[in-house]
């Protein structure tokens, strides 16, 4: 029954500097730190209101310190060392397609970017594009968290998708980015250029708000079997990127946590010994279950997650336990933090998302 769950806790202690202490090897787990790139805002939401006895989670817009006093509540309450806070760059002119959301806790619709042509095929496109709308950068919610967060808690930043998914998914299109990288490969370049110089800007900005403890920025590089481009085209176009985000959050003393989805194994080298990532995330069995992934790269570079979704969402109780357990028993004394493989989605059951939290506080170090 969920009134016996751990979680949502009665007394949070955050404490982001140990959980980073733990991350990074240099102390030994005291007990089991937890780790989303984010949980839809449909389990947010039932989450507060269900067991936290909150009133429903206003929307940003008519209660904009409101929905920020929710979500701080949320990633405290659920037992997080942090909260990620992400948007404020703005990407106009995306192509969407929309199908009925199926999920328990529908939201009515769910999108998905268009994968064929994007709003930009030529360099006609490229100029007429309304760039100024990315140039009116928003920090309003980074500085709001930053002045409220409760002590030992800290934030984490992201102000939208990646250099990658921004510029092949919302721009160019896959399919028109592919052949324009044989056609005209100049203007693939200007596209990615342009649009990571925009991040990096932000990254400038709000990386230098108190209580900010790094970047945790997500870019969808593969699927199943490969990454989307050959590791080729991502060193050229992609990685130097986030070698540079990566950098700028070093020279602040920060951290740079970085998600993908997809089979990296083409790129993972380069990106823990060349862009310097942190911490990795995004995990599926099918791809790598995470504890293969501690195995091989733990004494390299922190573990975040790798609870499959799949799993989250299919398991009964008992079974999700076992399985949860059995990746706490492999990963809880590496540098590791315990999560999803990927993120909370609004089709997961609440009550096996609580049922993962809840195995992380029943380990108890040896």
């Amino acid at each position: 029954m969920l009134h016996t769950l751990g979680v949502p806790l009665a007394k949070p202690q955050p404490d982001f500097d140990e959980m980073l202490q733990v991350l990074r090897g240099e102390k030994r787990a005291r007990r089991v730190h937890f780790a989303e790139l984010f949980v839809d805002g449909e389990i947010v939401r039932k989450v507060l209101t269900d067991f936290l006895g909150e009133r429903p989670i206003p929307s940003p817009e008519h209660d904009f310190e409101g929905y920020w006093d929710q979500q701080i509540k949320f990633w405290l309450y659920m037992g997080y060392d942090y909260i990620r806070v992400s948007g404020g760059l703005s990407i106009p002119q995306v192509r969407h397609r929309v199908t009925n959301d199926t999920a328990a806790l529908s939201r009515g619709e769910r999108g998905w970017v268009e994968e064929g042509i994007g709003v930009i095929s030529s360099w006609a496109d490229y100029e007429a594009y309304p760039w100024d709308v990315m140039e009116k950068m928003d920090f309003a919610a980074y500085e709001y968290v930053s002045r409220h967060l409760p002590d030992g808690m800290k934030m984490l930043v992201c102000p939208s998708s990646g250099v990658f998914e921004i510029s092949s998914e919302y721009m160019l299109g896959f399919e028109g980015m592919s052949m324009m990288l044989y056609e005209d490969r100049a203007l693939v370049e200007a596209v990615f250029g342009r649009v990571g110089q925009y991040i990096l800007d932000f990254y400038r900005n709000v990386t230098t708000l108190d209580n900010v403890a790094g970047i945790f920025q997500g870019d969808d590089l593969g699927f199943k079997t490969s990454t989307f481009l050959s590791p080729a085209h991502l060193r050229q176009l992609v990685l130097p990127w986030h070698r540079r985000y990566a950098a700028l959050a070093h020279e602040q003393g920060q951290v740079y946590w970085f998600h993908s989805c997809g089979n990296l194994a083409g790129v993972m080298d380069d990106f823990i010994d060349d862009v310097k990532i942190d911490a990795y995330n995004s995990f599926q069995d099918e791809i790598i279950p995470v504890c293969d992934f501690v195995d091989t790269f733990g004494d390299r570079v922190a573990t975040l997650g790798g609870v499959d979704v799949d799993c989250l969402c299919r398991l009964g109780e008992d079974d999700l336990r076992r399985y949860v357990r059995r990746i706490i028993d492999h990963c809880a004394e590496r540098r590791w933090a315990l999560g999803s493989g990927n993120s909370v989605p609004n089709y997961a059951p609440v009550q096996s998302y609580l049922t993962m939290l809840d195995e992380g506080l029943r380990w108890q170090a040896p």
